[in-house]
């Protein structure tokens, strides 16, 4: 058994050990399953994010998204711009091999990951 279908919103740069939970979630799907993370939007180089969506994005992290990970036990701290290439390097640690950009705003992105 297992899922089809996990999805994760606005959430998995909060977590303490990312790379643990969705080493979990992994575990959970079936071979053909897919992972839809939904993270803020974030380029991944500084200047990407020097607009108003991006301040804002870093104001909250700094206040908000890395406290609460530096809290809870690993620390990773990813925060609320944690970039693409960032969370690429998370979700193959945590046994993914595919990870494709599926949409995006100027808020947010999905991803579709899967083993």
């Amino acid at each position: 058994m297992g899922f089809d279908l996990v999805t994760i919103f606005d959430a998995l740069h909060d977590i303490g050990d990312p790379v643990g939970a969705v080493h979990q979630i992994a575990k959970t799907l079936k071979p053909d399953g897919t992972l839809m993370l939904v993270e803020p939007m974030a380029g991944d180089s500084l200047s990407d994010n020097l607009n108003p969506v991006g301040r804002v994005f870093y104001a909250a992290s700094a206040n908000t998204c890395v406290p609460a990970s530096l809290g809870q036990e690993v620390g990773a701290a990813l925060g609320a711009q944690a970039r693409e290439k960032k969370l690429t390097q998370v979700l193959n640690a945590g046994g993914f091999t595919k990870v494709r950009r599926s949409a995006e705003t100027a808020f947010n992105m999905v991803l579709e990951v899967r083993l």
